[in-house]
């Protein structure tokens, strides 16, 4: 017999010999249903408020499961603007070059229509010019290049004559070499433009004939590095003489991570550097006693301990200020505001100083500073969570007190160190391409042949030719 027939054999019973037990046993069943319903209705209200929960787990990723550039929902969010310049900016189209010797002049009749083959009369045909610039098909130039070598029977002396074109003495096996403005052009590719060792070395082939395999692009790299090892130093010689520096530093991989990336520049000279500690000494070093101008930078403790006139990122400032009143602790603090407020007027006196007479300026200056000094001297209640946020932003801007206003004594100056931010992400994307560099000479050509790329860019100068120049001169020395 089953369970379910002993049952309903059992309520038989009860109902001929003991109803009134029958009728509590319903009441009993009847009882433990409500509860089930009701214990069942929780957990699917339960159940769809964890799958909610998913939903927006999945369409909101923690930090770390996405890429560090992701946009938030927010700014994605925003209606966007219309693509291109804005109403009244002149229109941009490509110029016609000048007319030239060389130029090649192609005329195209028309004797008869192309669909009926009608003759058409000339009379009726109207000019039409255009001006095409096309990239010829490029043969690399060789050059059979012979010198002589002999020793010289008065000073015992091996000798030999050189030539300018000439970046190596070696023969043989390893006797077919790069040109001057050939491997100025593949550093240029490499380091100015970022491209990885092959797809430098596909361009080499497929576009201009030169076979190079990246071994070999990797070791005439170093030797272009070593040629131009003294405008690298003197660059930084330069920065050391000048008015203003910004500086920022990144994480680097020489043979596995642990190094930093440093990167110290001006509108005209940018000079990169691999170290191994990211500290105060070697930010020290770097700069030397020479350097008596502003230092532009973030809010890294490693600055703060160096001497002379600094000036902080008003950027960082304001994004933990907007950060700390997004939060639930710090939404609506006239405290957190009002900093706010002091940041944005500082920065309004700065684009307004053109127009201003020095004794306003002045006047404008003292009164944020003054402000600045009330509203850090006095430590914020720390027995609420409004408090204890407003407290955050006080330490930090009351660190950096000295450093908030900088930008307003020296025309040069910016608020912002965008400039270093701006020279330090090419370097980001290659170490993105590349992971950095495998040896510690591999990290001093990069650093070599990146930051004169840099500079050259800036003043308008052509790197291609620097390298070209510093070969020939580097021959020539030898």
């Amino acid at each position: 017999m089953t369970a379910l027939e002993r049952v309903v054999a059992l309520g038989r019973q009860w109902l001929v010999e003991e109803p009134e037990q029958l009728l509590k046993h319903f009441e009993r069943q009847a009882e433990q249903l409500l509860v089930l319903r009701a214990e069942l209705s929780q957990c699917q209200a339960d159940l769809q408020a964890c799958q909610a929960e998913l939903q927006i787990a999945q369409a909101e990723p923690h930090p770390g499961q996405v890429a560090p550039f992701r946009r938030d929902r927010e700014a994605t969010a925003k209606p966007r603007q219309r693509p291109g310049r804005k109403p009244g900016h002149r229109g941009a189209w490509r110029r016609s070059p000048a007319p030239a010797v060389t130029d090649e002049h192609i005329e195209v009749a028309l004797v008869a229509c192309p669909e009926c083959g009608e003759a058409l009369p000339e009379a009726d045909q109207r000019t039409i010019e255009q001006t095409i610039l096309e990239i010829p098909v490029i043969q690399p130039r060789v050059i059979r290049l012979r010198t002589y070598r002999t020793q010289c029977g008065h000073c015992q002396q091996s000798v030999a004559s050189r030539h300018p074109l000439q970046v190596s003495q070696a023969t043989g096996a390893a006797g077919t070499h790069l040109g001057p403005r050939a491997l100025g052009l593949a550093a240029a590719l490499n380091k100015d433009l970022k491209l990885p060792m092959r797809k430098t070395c596909r361009i080499l082939q497929e576009m201009f004939g030169l076979e190079l395999s990246p071994g070999g692009l990797a070791q005439a790299l170093e030797r272009v590095a070593t040629s131009l090892q003294g405008a690298y130093d003197e660059s930084l010689d330069t920065l050391r003489q000048s008015q203003l520096i910004h500086t920022d530093e990144t994480g680097w991989w020489v043979g596995g991570p642990g190094h930093t990336l440093w990167v110290f520049t001006n509108p005209t000279t940018t000079y990169y550097r691999v170290v191994e500690r990211r500290d105060r000494a070697t930010a020290k070093a770097i700069l030397s006693d020479a350097f008596q101008g502003v230092l532009v930078s973030d809010c890294l403790s490693v600055y703060d301990g160096l001497d002379g006139v600094q000036q902080k990122c008003y950027a960082h400032h304001l994004k933990a200020l907007s950060k700390a009143l997004k939060s639930e602790a710090g939404q609506g603090s006239s405290y957190l505001l009002e900093l706010r407020t002091l940041l944005h007027t500082a920065l309004l006196l700065k684009r307004l100083a053109p127009d201003l007479d020095p004794a306003h300026q002045q006047r404008s200056r003292d009164c944020l500073d003054a402000r600045f000094a009330q509203l850090l001297a006095q430590a914020r209640p720390p027995d609420t969570p409004q408090g204890r946020q407003e407290e955050t932003i006080r330490q930090r801007l009351a660190k950096q007190q000295d450093h908030l206003l900088t930008f307003l004594d020296y025309a040069e100056v910016d608020a912002t160190n965008n400039l270093a931010e701006r020279q330090l992400r090419p370097a980001v994307i290659s170490r993105k391409l590349s992971c950095g560099n495998k040896t510690q000479q591999g990290a001093t050509t990069w650093s070599v042949l990146a930051s004169l790329a840099a500079t050259a860019q800036q003043r308008g100068d052509s790197f291609i030719e620097q390298v070209a120049h510093a070969m020939m001169l580097h021959n020539r020395v030898a």
